[in-house]
């Protein structure tokens, strides 16, 4: 699931392969753009802002996408077959002379003028893995809410920008109190915490594909596996701390996952 993470590595990946390319191909298989035709132009650069992507192209336009729940970047040498998924699901085509970008399943995809990329990027909240990022502004933003649950304020970008489903139940764990927690009932110290710890996860997640949020020196209680998650996706299967069948529900169209006897305040 793509979150801030892997948004990052996404536009590292993509800035490599394509700043300072021509583009020899430009193709966007989306109604509202697809006769737009940035070929000739020179690729600037490729950024991220907590989830969304920016392409910077030659003559001040910006591509615009956002991966949300499943869409991906993939890029290919010449004559290299595609395998990010059938056809049907490309939604853009970037070809330069030496690598081709294929963006498939991107729900928003959009050319701007770059200096309108505010306008998509404005209201986020402080970027975790940005030059911006401000645990003390993020506290505020998350405090100016206290009766909303706490999973959900860590979702909403702007509050704090980066935090997906994966961290939001990872994080809400760690902090020892379910995601239905009012904001406000959580103690400013363990809010403190908690913010500084989703910057410590996405930092060091940052760089390696297989995202880890249980480190290198969790402890675990004799017997228990070592997993890579503490929660998410482990619905049924008993707590790494205590042993506890962790249990699964949806919110709005999104599993969540907590451990009933490790963390405290309200549930389904």
């Amino acid at each position: 699931m793509p979150e801030g993470d892997t948004v990052l590595r996404t536009a590292k990946r993509l800035d490599t392969a394509l700043a300072g390319q021509v583009l020899t191909r430009f193709d966007l298989r989306v109604p509202r753009f697809a006769t737009v035709d940035l070929t000739g132009r020179t690729v600037l650069g490729v950024a991220s802002r907590g989830k969304h992507l920016l392409t910077r192209v030659e003559g001040g336009l910006t591509l615009h996408s956002h991966l949300r729940m499943d869409g991906a970047w993939h890029l290919y040498a010449p004559g290299e077959r595609w395998r990010g998924g059938p056809s049907h699901q490309i939604r853009a085509v970037l070809g330069t002379a030496e690598r081709t970008a294929v963006g498939y399943r991107l729900p928003v995809l959009e050319v701007l003028r770059t200096e309108d990329e505010e306008r998509v990027t404005g209201r986020l909240g402080p970027d975790l893995l940005g030059p911006d990022w401000d645990p003390e502004v993020a506290e505020r933003h998350l405090l100016a809410a206290p009766g909303r649950p706490l999973g959900a304020a860590l979702l909403d970008q702007r509050n704090l920008a980066g935090i997906g489903n994966v961290f939001m139940c990872e994080l809400c764990f760690l902090a020892r109190v379910t995601p239905w927690l009012p904001v406000g009932e959580l103690p400013r110290p363990a809010l403190t915490r908690l913010v500084g710890a989703a910057a410590q996860l996405l930092e060091a997640n940052r760089d390696r594909p297989t995202r880890i949020t249980t480190g290198p020196t969790a402890a675990f209680p004799r017997g228990r596996t070592r997993e890579k998650l503490y929660v998410y996706g482990r619905g049924g299967r008993p707590c790494l701390r205590c042993g506890t069948p962790v249990r699964r529900t949806e919110q709005n169209n999104r599993p969540v996952y907590w451990c009933p006897g490790c963390q405290t305040g309200p549930a389904p």
